[in-house]
């Protein structure tokens, strides 16, 4: 039964969709089965796989339409176990169309819930916003993977993001928690991102991965390729960084199974 992660921030430009992309990769490459959701729809994450955004179905009908089946909405990509379930600008009409929809914040629980057994990760791209599509992720959501810009501004709305992840908790979903906060757009030269890395370690406790993705040139050309940077430059410090917080993401997810294991038996 595949693991969610809602990977979300409501802040645009701080290496959300770029993670999204690279972790999905990346746990691909290491032979896990993975679904990358793209709930943005600007579409990035689609494109940064190299999938095509001019389908007959996407996300718009994973949420929105009953009479398509789940798995029609899911197409393959160049990448060997990595599936895609595309996003494109029909997605911005979605908001305004869940807004009288019954059961509104579950729609996409109830798809996910048909597809989690084909898969070992469900990973969610969400738009940089906390409205009903961040909702419907955070609702079908077991964590949420939260990037975290080293810049001045970084902490701003994190209280509010974290707000609504115990509101959900609370209201929607019980066993919402968050997987991580990791640090991007790293640059070892400022005071100013080592500050930054020293207020989320505080913030996060124990919840801040020790790996921390640098500003990297590739990292930002990589998406106007259509590639991710682990295909685009693999000898890159970005796909280095990247393949460090993996290995880190996985070592966690197993400790985690380990001790549910433990305490159920």
């Amino acid at each position: 039964m595949g693991r969610v992660v809602a990977i979300a921030n409501q802040k645009g430009g701080v290496g959300k969709t770029t993670t999204a992309v690279n972790l999905s990769t990346l746990l691909a490459k290491r032979g896990k089965k993975i679904l990358l959701i793209d709930a943005d729809p600007q579409g990035n994450a689609t494109s940064g796989v190299g999938a095509d955004k001019n389908v007959e179905y996407s996300v718009y009908d994973l949420i929105i339409n009953d009479e398509i089946e789940p798995k029609a909405t899911v197409q393959k990509t160049e990448i060997r176990n990595l599936s895609i379930c595309p996003s494109n600008i029909n997605l911005a009409g979605a908001e305004v169309e869940l807004v009288s929809v019954m059961s509104r914040e579950y729609r996409m629980k109830e798809k996910l819930d048909i597809l989690k057994e084909d898969y070992d990760y469900i990973l969610i791209d969400c738009p940089p916003s906390l409205g009903l599509i961040t909702l419907n992720a955070f609702t079908a959501a077991n964590s949420v993977l939260i990037p975290v810009q080293c810049e001045y501004y970084a902490l701003e709305g994190l209280g509010q993001l974290i707000n609504t992840i115990n509101l959900v908790k609370k209201h929607l979903n019980k066993e919402l928690e968050i997987e991580g906060a990791l640090l991007t757009m790293y640059d070892m030269r400022t005071n100013l991102s080592n500050q930054v890395v020293k207020e989320v370690n505080k913030y996060f406790e124990n919840k801040v991965y020790k790996t921390v993705i640098p500003r990297n040139v590739k990292l930002s050309e990589a998406p106007s390729y259509g590639m991710p940077i682990s295909v685009y430059d693999p000898r890159s410090k970005g796909a280095k960084s990247y393949d460090k917080f993996v290995r880190e993401f996985i070592k966690n997810n197993e400790t985690r199974e380990k001790e549910a294991n433990e305490k159920n038996s």
